[in-house]
């Protein structure tokens, strides 16, 4: 039973540290996976090529395309295409890192 638990737990450490997190913040509504997303400060956590948003209980997930550029980037910036009023999440490309999340 020991060695069960112990491998559970070592299972969750992994998983959590292979998962990289950022912060981004969204001033206008906006839309992740049918999933709106109202203007605020979310937690980013990127595993692989999923991408998880959260803010509260609130939470979208989304499968993302990593891009990497040749420079850093400055800051967080988020790219949207605007139709019908809302902003449906085309890009973010995080700050201080070099990341380019392309939304499917």
């Amino acid at each position: 039973m020991t060695k069960k638990l112990l491998f559970a737990f070592l299972v969750l450490a992994l998983t959590v540290a292979c998962a990289k997190t950022y912060w981004v913040t969204f001033y206008i509504p906006s839309a992740v996976a049918g999933v709106e997303l109202k203007p605020g400060e979310y937690r980013l956590d990127l595993n692989g090529s999923q991408v998880t948003l959260k803010n509260g209980r609130l939470v979208a997930e989304s499968a993302v395309k990593v891009e990497q550029n040749g420079e850093k980037y400055k800051r967080t910036t988020v790219r949207c295409l605007n139709g019908d009023g809302k902003c449906a999440v085309q890009e973010i490309r995080l700050g201080d890192t070099n990341l380019k999340l392309v939304f499917n």
